[in-house]
């Protein structure tokens, strides 16, 4: 991913929890707060309730490239953080991808369209 980095830290998960504002899909939900740079960061969560690791790491590659899909399309300076749903690991990746994008568009991160 060209313009993103990673968002590793515990601290800014919980503060993007607490106050970020989120957007609700059958596949992913999505967090967001602006972070004042000119860079996104981005952190994708599985939990347990998945299922094996295998499932988890499937579901984090559909996701991540999700993302990278539509990463020249997002504004800068975001943090983002995307939490699968069990739908994320079999479900039509096409789908996925819209279902992504209206999260993102309801959450205010794409750029502008320019006419």
């Amino acid at each position: 991913m060209q313009f993103t980095e990673p968002l590793k830290q515990n601290h800014i998960f919980r503060r993007l929890y607490a106050k970020g504002e989120s957007a609700v899909g059958r596949f992913v939900v999505v967090y967001a707060r602006r972070n004042g740079s000119g860079s996104n960061r981005l952190g994708i969560t599985t939990g347990l309730k998945l299922g094996r690791a295998v499932d988890r790491n499937r579901a984090r590659r559909r996701i991540r490239e999700c993302y990278r899909l539509q990463e020249p399309e997002l504004k800068p300076g975001w943090d983002i953080v995307v939490v699968a749903r069990s739908a994320a690991i079999d479900g039509d990746f096409a789908e996925m991808r819209r279902s992504f994008l209206r999260q993102c568009k309801k959450l205010g991160l794409l750029r502008e369209e320019r006419t």
